[in-house]
């Protein structure tokens, strides 16, 4: 079961003892293109860990997400947001170390890609130090790279209103390993004008209702396994 309003409704006395699993959005503030908002990736996790709170064995409790993540690769883009990964790596070191001095768990559910790897140091660190942190990527299979099909799916699904439709254009759609030397040195701009990675023309609110069954579907199901890999994820 889960609580109204998450975490930052709860006083403290009805947290006392209870043991919950903590559930936490992080995501970052970029560029997604004309066509999204800067709040795309952790609108999606945010969306994800609610879904899941409810449905989840035992309590659970969704806190207030972390918007802000390692975004350098989108900084030429005005409305780009990013912390660093050393930054976001001490803030996420000290919310786990925080966090499990009064809940049980703590599941990290991440929406940006370029936190994957300062998430799984962090997660690592916590783990070594005894605490049960994981995390779950907000990944689909086949998915193309930024606000493409896949992204301008789930918000049409999610937030259709703050989708901007006649602002849709196709962009890079080379496969993003292709791209990454390009990207290393000069960041999305070099690759693609619009900030778009992929084709959003095909993107559609059906397809993205089935995109985010499927994510709430896995990440339910790891969370009642609670088999994390060796970088602290679970699936």
């Amino acid at each position: 079961m889960t609580c109204p309003g998450g975490l930052g409704a709860q006083t403290w006395t009805e947290l006392d003892e209870r043991g919950c699993t903590l559930v936490v959005p992080l995501g970052s503030v970029e560029q997604h293109g004309p066509h999204l908002p800067l709040d795309t990736d952790v609108r999606i996790a945010a969306a994800v860990a609610e879904d899941v709170a409810d449905r989840v064995a035992g309590d659970a409790l969704v806190a207030p997400a972390l918007n802000y993540g390692a975004s350098g690769e989108h900084q030429s883009f005005p409305g780009t947001l990013s912390i660093g990964h050393e930054a976001l790596r001490i803030l996420l070191v000290e919310f786990g170390r925080s966090a499990c001095l009064w809940a049980s768990r703590v599941v990290f559910v991440n929406g940006h890609g370029g936190n994957v790897a300062t998430l799984s140091s962090a997660v690592a660190l916590l783990r070594h130090e005894g605490r049960d942190v994981v995390w779950f990527p907000c990944g689909v299979a086949g998915a193309d790279a930024h606000a493409g099909e896949t992204e301008t799916s789930l918000l049409l699904h999610l937030s259709p209103q703050l989708v901007r439709s006649e602002r849709v254009t196709s962009g890079n759609t080379t496969p993003l390993g292709e791209l990454m030397g390009a990207m290393r040195s000069g960041g999305v701009r070099a690759v693609s004008a619009t900030g778009v990675l992929g084709d959003p023309v095909t993107a559609s609110a059906g397809h993205g209702r089935e995109l985010f069954d499927d994510l709430t579907a896995r990440l339910v199901s790891a969370v009642d396994r609670w088999s994390p890999d060796a970088n602290g994820m679970i699936r």
